[in-house]
């Protein structure tokens, strides 16, 4: 028993070790980060000292209005992106399973190449199909009389919301095709046999069995969505675009960081986007526990 246990701490170490030094410090030290400020005396010709503040910083966050408006914008792209991002995902997976696909190995590198694309190049990439003066598509949809703005203030979100997909939706795919792989294809057959359609199969057999995939897809979606700022950041550079450096809070807090210099409000919010996150997430997988205990 002595020798199984030295043997799980000997494993277990090196795990904890890099666990503590890449989250518990990083952590901690954006909330100790967090309770003080830098302040100037005099004029603004002396030094700068740093003061504990406790709370200030996050009753500053909470009172900006920009921080909470970047909730708002959070909220509006979880409500659009997710259930795109899920159904999609979804339904292409359950398209390369079925018997009438063709050619399953090419659509699942072409679906899963944009994935392997740096968001930075893909935001860049979407950037340039973006702009009007440079886009072959935008002179595509003017010629065929769609106008449509991607940087106006109506069509920034469904923007932002174009290039996660392409850069998300492959890999989730991924994700679900291998799980209805892993079902047992004698279940398959008996439902078959039993007179279940194509329709049937998928969504009332391969769906359910695959839940605990769907869950956990979700569940990393979820806490993705929150950390959005690769994609609005680089879209903030487009010619007119109505992303702000505040458009949402992780965005805002790299401009309290880097523009403002204000390390203490930068690791407020941020501290306070992890709290958030990790509250959904609590939430998420409650509510998908209580399901299992009504299903069981």
């Amino acid at each position: 028993m002595k020798a199984r246990t030295r043997a799980a701490a000997c494993l277990l170490t090196p795990f904890f070790l890099l666990f503590t030094a890449v989250m518990v410090v990083p952590i901690g030290y954006a909330v100790w980060l967090s309770l003080f400020t830098e302040k100037q005396s005099g004029l603004g010709f002396g030094g700068t000292e740093t003061v504990f503040t406790g709370l200030d910083n996050y009753t500053a966050a909470l009172g900006d209005r920009a921080f909470r408006e970047g909730f708002g914008v959070l909220l509006g792209y979880c409500l659009f992106y997710i259930p795109l991002l899920l159904s999609g995902a979804l339904a292409l997976a359950l398209l390369l399973d079925s018997a009438l696909a063709r050619a399953r190995r090419f659509f699942q590198l072409a679906l899963f190449l944009p994935h392997a694309v740096p968001g930075i190049i893909a935001a860049l990439i979407w950037v340039y199909l973006y702009t009007p003066q440079l886009s072959p598509v935008v002179k595509a949809m003017e010629a065929g009389g769609i106008g449509f703005d991607f940087f106006s203030p109506e069509g920034a979100l469904p923007s932002v919301v174009n290039i996660a997909l392409w850069e998300w939706l492959g890999y989730n795919m991924v994700i679900f095709y291998a799980a209805l792989q892993a079902i047992d294809r004698s279940v398959l057959e008996a439902a078959t046999v039993d007179g279940a359609g194509a329709w049937r199969i998928a969504f009332s057999i391969k769906v359910p069995l695959i839940r605990a995939s769907l869950v956990m897809v979700g569940l990393f979606t979820v806490i993705g969505s929150l950390q959005l700022f690769t994609e609005p950041l680089i879209l903030n550079k487009g010619t007119g675009s109505a992303v702000t450096s505040t458009w949402t809070p992780n965005m805002y807090a790299y401009t309290a960081a880097f523009d403002r210099n204000d390390y203490g409000l930068a690791a407020a919010a941020s501290v306070l986007l992890a709290l958030t996150a990790a509250l959904l997430s609590f939430g998420v997988t409650r509510l998908t526990g209580r399901r299992k205990e009504k299903a069981a």
